[in-house]
C-alpha cells in the first residue's frame, strides 16, 4: 500500500490542506500541538469511518468553522496494480477504482467493508501493521512475560481462535442438553406396540358392529315408506271431510245474518219513503227561505261599502299631515353631493397621515436597531473575553508542558507565543466592549427627529378623526335623505288611490228592511234543518232496495251449497276409526326407524373414534421413531462438537509454540538489515524478552542504540507477519513520535536504521517535533499552526527553500 495524496477539509484543526506524498522516508515536523497526529487521524478515519477517530462526530467538525459547512478528508492511495480514491464526509463518503468518475462503493458502511475487504484487515489490524504510535516502539519491554504474550496474540488476531472456541463449548453444552431431553422424552417401545394391537383390535369389533347396525336401519326405512302412501291417502279423504264439515257451518252462519240483513233493509225502505212524503210538503217554506237568504246577502254588501268608504276619508287626511312633516324634514338633510365633497377630503387627510406614519417606522426601526446591533456586540465581546481569558488562565497554570486548547499537544517553547497572543487578544476586545458600551448609553434616549414626527403623526390622526366624524354624520342624514323621499313618492301614490276611492258612488242602504230579512231567516231555519236530515233518508231509499234484493239471491245461492255439500260427505264414506288405526301403525315404525338410526350413528362414531385411535398410536409411535433419530443425530452433533473444542485446543497450542520462533526469525531478518550484517540473529526466550546475537553468541548487555535496534525490528517483524496473514505486502510504515525520551545520537540512530530499509519499505513517515531530524529525511512537511487563524498550516520544504503547500 502506498499513500499518494491527503485532502482535509475543516477537519480538526484543518481548514483546508491537502499533502502530495510519494515513495521515500518521510518526515512530517512541527511542535506539539500543530496538528502532525491529525493527519494520521484522518487517514484512518477515512478508511474505517468514526470508531477510527477521538471523540464524536461534531468534535471532529474544526472550532470555527461555520454550523453547515462541510467536513471531509480524501485519500488516494496504491494498491496492487490499482489506484484507488476514497473521499468520506460526517454524512456520506465514496470509494473510486482506477480514475472512473462512478464510485464502487458509496455509502458510509459500504466504503468501510469495501476497504476491509481490501486490505484483509479490520481496523485494529491496519493500525497494529502500518502504525506504531508514540512510545509504542518499545512497548514490549515494559509488560511482563503473560501481557507479552496476550498482547501478540491479539495483536496478530489469536483471540479469534479462542472466541471462536468458546463458541463451539457454548454450542456442545446446547447439543448435550439437546440430547438429554430427547432421551427423557422418548416412551416405552413395548407398551407403544401393546397399544397399537389394541387399537386395532378395538377397530375390527367396531367396524362389525356399524355392518350390523346399517342392515337394521334397512330394514326398518323398509317398513316405514310401505306405510306412509296408505296413510296419506287416509289423511288426505280426511282432511277433505273436514274442510266440508267446515264449510257446511259456515254456509249456516251465513244464511242466518242474511235473514237479519233483510229484516233491517225493510225497515229502512219504510223509512226513507216517508221523509220524502215530508219533504214534498216542506217545499213552499224552502223556496222562500232561499229567495230571503239571497236578498239578505246582497244588502250585507251594501252595509260594507258604505262601512269602508268611511275608513278611506280617515287615512286619507292622516296621509296628507305625514307627507307635510317629511317635507319639512327633508328641507334640513343633507344631499349626496355633500357627502362626495367629504371623500376626497379623507384620502388627503389618509395620505397625510400614511406618510408621517411610514417617516415614524423607518425612524423607530433604525433606533431599535441601531441598540440591538450595540447590545449584540457587547454580548459577544463579554463571551469572547471569558472565552480567551478562560484559555490564558488554564494555559499559565499549566506552564509550558500543558496541551494546547485546540490541538491537545504540549506547547513547549510555543508557550510565551501563545501568552502573547491571547492577551494582546484580550486587549483588543476590551477597546471593542468599551466602545460599544458608549453607543449604548448613547442611544438610550430617543432621536429629536423622531419625536417631532411622533407629534406630527398625532396631529394628522387628529385631523383625520374629526372628518371621519364629520362622514359618518353626513353619510346618515345621506341615508335618510333618500328614505325620507321613497316615503314621500308612496304617500303621493297612496293619497291619489284614497281621493279616487272617497270620489266614487255608494248604492242607498236600508238598515230596517237589512233587520227585517234577517227576523224572517231566522224563523225558516228550523225547516231547513228539518228537510236537511230528511234529505239524507230520503237519498237511502234506492239503495236499500238494491241490497235487499241482494239479499234474497244470496240466500237462494247458499241453500243450493249446502245440499251440494251434503251430497258429497255421503258418497265420499270417510271411516276416522280406520284412520286412527294406520296412524298407530306408522308412528310406531317411524320409531322404529329412528332407534335403528341412533343405533347406526353411535356404531359409526365409536368405529371412528377406533380409528383415531389407531391414527394416534401410529403417530406416537412415528414421533418416538422420529425423537429417537433425532437423539442420533445430537448425539452425533455432541461428539463433533467435542472434537472441535479439541482441536481449537489443539491448534491455539501449536500456534503459540511456533509463535516465538516465527517472530523470532522474522526480527532477525530486520536485524541482519538494520545493522548491515553486524547482528545476525535476534532471539526471544519463553518470556518474549529480545537478546541480539553477536557472532553466534547470545549479548546479554546491550547499548540504548543496540535496544533501539532490537526494539525496532521486534515491531516490524510484528507488523509483518499482520501483513502476511492478511495478504498484503508491508510496504507502507508509518511512526508517530516514536523517539520518546531518546537523545540526539540515538534519534539520529533510529533515522539511519530506518533508510536502510528502503528495499523493504517503498514509503516511510516519520512524525516528529525533534527539528534536528530534517537532514535525514529524503523529503520534510513542515506543519504549523496560525494563531490568528487558529488552523494548521503545512509547508513543503524542498532543498532550496519552503513553499506553502496547504492550510
Amino acid at each position: 500500500m502506498l499513500i499518494e495524496r491527503l485532502r482535509l477539509v475543516n477537519f480538526r484543526q484543518h481548514e483546508d490542506t491537502e499533502l502530495l506524498l510519494g515513495p521515500g522516508l518521510i518526515g512530517l515536523i512541527g511542535p506539539n500541538g500543530a496538528g502532525k497526529s491529525t493527519l494520521l487521524e484522518a487517514i484512518a478515519w477515512v478508511m474505517y469511518g468514526m470508531p477510527a477517530a477521538r471523540g464524536t462526530r461534531e468534535s471532529i467538525r474544526r472550532r470555527g468553522a461555520p454550523p453547515r459547512a462541510p467536513v471531509e478528508v480524501e485519500l488516494d492511495f496504491a494498491l496492487g496494480s490499482h489506484r484507488y480514491r476514497v473521499r468520506r464526509t460526517l454524512g456520506s463518503a465514496e470509494l473510486f477504482l482506477d480514475g472512473d468518475p462512478a464510485p464502487v462503493a458509496n455509502s458510509l458502511q459500504a466504503v468501510t467493508d469495501r476497504i476491509t475487504r481490501l486490505l484483509g484487515m479490520t481496523r485494529d489490524e491496519f493500525f497494529n501493521t502500518y502504525f506504531t504510535g508514540q512510545k509504542e516502539l518499545a512497548v514490549m519491554s515494559s509488560m511482563g512475560a503473560t501481557d507479552r504474550a496476550q498482547f501478540l496474540a491479539r495483536v496478530l488476531g489469536y483471540d479469534r481462535l479462542r472466541l471462536a472456541q468458546e463458541r463451539v463449548r457454548e454450542r456442545k453444552t446446547t447439543a448435550r442438553a439437546t440430547l438429554d431431553a430427547l432421551r427423557s422424552g422418548l416412551p416405552d417401545p413395548e407398551a407403544l406396540r401393546a397399544d397399537v394391537m389394541q387399537a386395532r383390535e378395538r377397530l375390527a369389533g367396531a367396524e362389525a358392529a356399524a355392518a350390523g347396525a346399517a342392515a337394521a336401519l334397512a330394514a326398518a326405512v323398509d317398513r316405514h315408506e310401505q306405510l306412509r302412501p296408505r296413510l296419506v291417502a287416509l289423511r288426505a279423504r280426511r282432511e277433505r271431510a273436514q274442510a266440508l264439515v267446515r264449510e257446511r257451518d259456515r254456509i249456516g252462519v251465513e244464511l242466518d245474518g242474511l235473514a237479519a240483513d233483510a229484516t233491517r233493509l225493510a225497515a229502512v225502505v219504510a223509512d226513507a219513503e216517508g221523509a220524502s212524503a215530508r219533504l214534498a210538503a216542506l217545499a213552499p217554506r224552502l223556496e222562500r227561505h232561499a229567495r230571503l237568504r239571497a236578498e239578505r246577502d246582497a244588502l250585507d254588501a251594501v252595509a260594507a261599502a258604505h262601512a269602508e268608504r268611511a275608513t278611506q276619508v280617515g287615512e286619507l287626511e292622516a296621509v296628507r299631515v305625514r307627507q307635510a312633516e317629511t317635507a319639512a324634514r327633508l328641507a334640513t338633510l343633507a344631499e349626496p353631493a355633500a357627502l362626495a365633497a367629504l371623500d376626497g377630503e379623507l384620502r388627503a387627510a389618509r395620505e397625510a397621515l400614511a406618510g408621517v406614519a411610514a417617516q415614524v417606522e423607518e425612524l423607530q426601526q433604525g433606533w431599535a436597531a441601531d441598540r440591538q446591533d450595540a447590545r449584540s456586540r457587547r454580548t459577544q465581546l463579554r463571551e469572547q473575553f471569558r472565552d480567551v481569558r478562560r484559555q490564558l488562565d488554564e494555559i499559565r497554570a499549566l506552564g509550558p508542558d500543558g496541551s494546547c486548547p485546540t490541538c491537545a499537544r504540549p506547547l513547549g517553547d510555543e508557550f510565551g507565543d501563545v501568552c502573547q497572543l491571547l492577551e494582546r487578544q484580550l486587549d483588543a476586545i476590551r477597546e471593542d466592549g468599551n466602545f460599544y458600551k458608549r453607543r449604548e448609553e448613547q442611544l438610550e434616549a430617543e432621536p429629536e427627529p423622531l419625536g417631532a414626527a411622533r407629534a406630527a403623526r398625532a396631529a394628522a390622526q387628529q385631523a383625520l378623526d374629526a372628518l371621519v366624524a364629520r362622514q359618518a354624520q353626513v353619510a346618515a342624514e345621506v341615508r335618510e335623505h333618500a328614505r325620507l323621499v321613497a316615503a314621500l313618492a308612496a304617500d303621493r301614490r297612496r293619497l291619489a288611490e284614497l281621493e279616487a276611492a272617497v270620489g266614487r258612488e255608494v248604492a242607498a242602504y236600508d238598515d230596517a228592511r237589512h233587520e227585517a230579512v234577517r227576523v224572517e231567516l231566522r224563523a225558516l231555519e228550523a225547516d231547513v234543518l228539518e228537510a236537511a236530515r230528511l234529505r239524507v233518508t230520503a237519498e237511502r231509499l234506492a239503495g236499500a232496495r238494491e241490497e235487499l234484493g241482494a239479499v234474497a239471491a244470496g240466500q237462494e245461492a247458499r241453500a243450493a251449497r249446502r245440499e251440494a255439500i251434503a251430497a258429497e260427505l255421503a258418497a265420499l264414506g270417510h271411516d276416522e276409526a280406520a284412520t286412527l288405526a294406520l296412524e298407530a301403525d306408522e308412528a310406531a315404525a317411524q320409531r322404529a326407524r329412528q332407534e335403528a338410526e341412533l343405533a347406526h350413528v353411535r356404531a359409526v362414531a365409536e368405529r371412528d373414534a377406533a380409528a383415531a385411535a389407531l391414527r394416534e398410536v401410529e403417530r406416537r409411535q412415528d414421533e418416538a421413531d422420529r425423537r429417537a433419530r433425532e437423539a442420533e443425530d445430537a448425539a452425533a452433533a455432541l461428539a463433533l462438537h467435542h472434537e472441535l473444542d479439541r482441536a481449537f485446543a489443539d491448534l491455539r497450542t501449536d500456534l503459540n509454540q511456533s509463535l516465538r520462533p516465527d517472530l523470532a526469525d522474522l526480527a532477525s531478518r530486520f536485524v541482519r538489515d538494520l545493522t548491515g550484517g553486524r547482528y545476525t540473529d535476534l532471539e526471544l526466550d519463553e518470556q518474549y524478552v529480545a537478546t541480539l546475537v553477536d557472532e553466534g553468541e547470545p549479548k546479554p548487555v546491550i547499548s540504548g542504540g543496540e535496544e533501539d535496534i532490537a526494539n525496532l525490528a521486534l515491531r516490524l517483524a510484528i507488523s509483518q507477519m499482520i501483513a502476511e496473514r492478511a495478504g498484503q505486502p508491508l510496504s507502507l510504515l508509518v511512526l508517530d513520535e516514536i523517539f520518546g525520551s531518546l537523545d540526539e545520537e540515538r534519534r539520529a540512530s533510529v533515522v539511519d536504521l530506518l533508510r536502510r530499509l528502503g528495499d523493504r519499505f517503498p514509503q516511510v513517515i516519520l512524525i516528529t517535533h525533534v527539528d534536528g531530524l530534517r537532514e535525514g529525511f529524503d523529503r520534510v512537511l513542515r506543519v504549523g499552526f496560525d494563531p490568528a487563524r487558529r488552523v494548521s498550516v503545512v509547508r513543503d520544504e524542498p532543498v532550496g527553500g519552503g513553499v506553502d503547500v496547504a492550510a
